[in-house]
């Protein structure tokens, strides 16, 4: 049996987030990524979770743990393990807008990435990928948002509604690189119904 990857299904996130709607649109999000996600809204229960190395991503409020307590300093050690050395997590923290001044410079001293909230789903969902890559949860970056366009900008939508984690712009920042192969994938699937040839039912010679 293979053990090149681990199956999308059974790859763990782990979030710590105290608030309710913002916790479920997160859930939302990295649930259509196919990703086994969990939800905690406490350091005790976030520390409780690491215990059972599910998790190769635990996603952080650092409002909620802090830069000096015992979660924080947990999950700095377990980000700074590297994959060839046994690393299998890794961290990326929520900067809530108010408190940028207060964290961003104690997370770019400890190597600890974030991102500032609001935030964009496209960023968001990068940067995600590129860490579960990096623990080789998975075998390469998934750029989701190229090929369901239309799909993550409606989730982004519904999510900006019921909370205020992401970015209230109606569509998400694209290169111009991205918005090109989407216009490529596009014109070559329409261009492969086109080309598709037709079956008459009717003609009893076929």
């Amino acid at each position: 049996m293979s053990t090149r990857s681990t199956p999308t299904q059974q790859i763990g996130i782990l979030v710590l987030e105290g608030d309710a709607p913002g916790g479920s649109a997160v859930k939302q999000i990295l649930d259509s990524e196919g990703r086994r996600v969990r939800i905690v809204s406490d350091t005790q229960m976030l520390l409780a979770e690491l215990k059972t190395g599910e998790w190769s991503l635990v996603i952080a409020d650092v409002a909620l743990t802090g830069v000096d307590g015992a979660a924080f300093l947990t999950l700095r050690e377990l980000a700074s393990v590297s994959p060839d050395d046994g690393g299998r997590v890794r961290v990326l923290y929520l900067i809530p807008e108010l408190a940028v001044g207060q964290y961003m410079g104690h997370l770019e001293a400890a190597r600890l990435p974030y991102v500032l909230r609001p935030y964009h789903l496209h960023d968001f969902l990068e940067k995600v990928s590129d860490l579960l890559v990096e623990v080789k949860a998975i075998e390469g970056p998934i750029r989701q948002v190229r090929h369901e366009f239309g799909a993550l900008r409606k989730k982004k939508k519904q999510a900006g509604r019921s909370n205020s984690m992401f970015a209230s712009r109606d569509s998400f920042t694209y290169t111009d690189e991205e918005l090109a192969e989407y216009e490529k994938q596009e014109s070559e699937a329409s261009k492969s119904k086109r080309n598709k040839p037709r079956v008459n039912l009717g003609d009893p010679n076929r």
